[in-house]
């Protein structure tokens, strides 16, 4: 928890307020908050690599895979994303689950989502802070998982597939 509540609406604030300044922490220059972008990437790196372990581990039985880009330019600016891909997705030829920190080239600061599931603010700039982003990659990722279902079916969950296990 924040000093005026939970960590999310502590992370609004800090996202309306550099709305309001005109900064994204304490940058103010697109280079400068593209520095603080890449550190925030390596804040939430292992927090996005937990949660996709998880669904992993408890969803896939193990069989995925887990990628990463680390801080990428694109056409659009700055990236980076986390993937967790398993044979069924493949074979069903959807996307994977996936975490994406972006700082678009016309954004005032950066933002998060998933593949299925759209834009959360991204104003972190410690470890607590990135400690407290985990439920919201937990939600991203989640939502993602739920959202490919409904895009082909249940059985692109292995554990759904396990017989007897629910």
């Amino acid at each position: 928890m924040g000093e005026s509540g939970p960590e999310y609406t502590a992370e609004l604030l800090r996202h309306f307020a550099d709305l309001r300044d005109g900064v994204y922490g304490n940058a103010v220059s697109r280079r400068d908050k593209e520095r603080l972008f890449a550190k925030t990437v390596a804040l939430l790196d292992p927090y996005a690599r937990q949660t996709l372990s998880e669904i992993n581990d408890d969803l896939l039985l193990r069989t995925g895979e887990i990628l990463a880009t680390g801080v990428r330019s694109t056409d659009d600016g700055v990236d980076a994303i986390w993937t967790l891909t398993w044979p069924e997705q493949r074979d069903a030829d959807i996307s994977p689950i996936m975490l994406h920190a972006f700082y678009g080239a016309g954004f005032h600061h950066p933002h998060m989502r998933g593949g299925t599931v759209h834009d959360w603010p991204l104003n972190v700039f410690n470890e607590e802070q990135a400690t407290g982003k985990l439920a919201t990659l937990r939600a991203i990722a989640a939502a993602d998982a739920h959202n490919l279902v409904f895009q082909r079916d249940y059985r692109i969950i292995p554990a759904t597939m396990k017989a007897h296990t629910l």
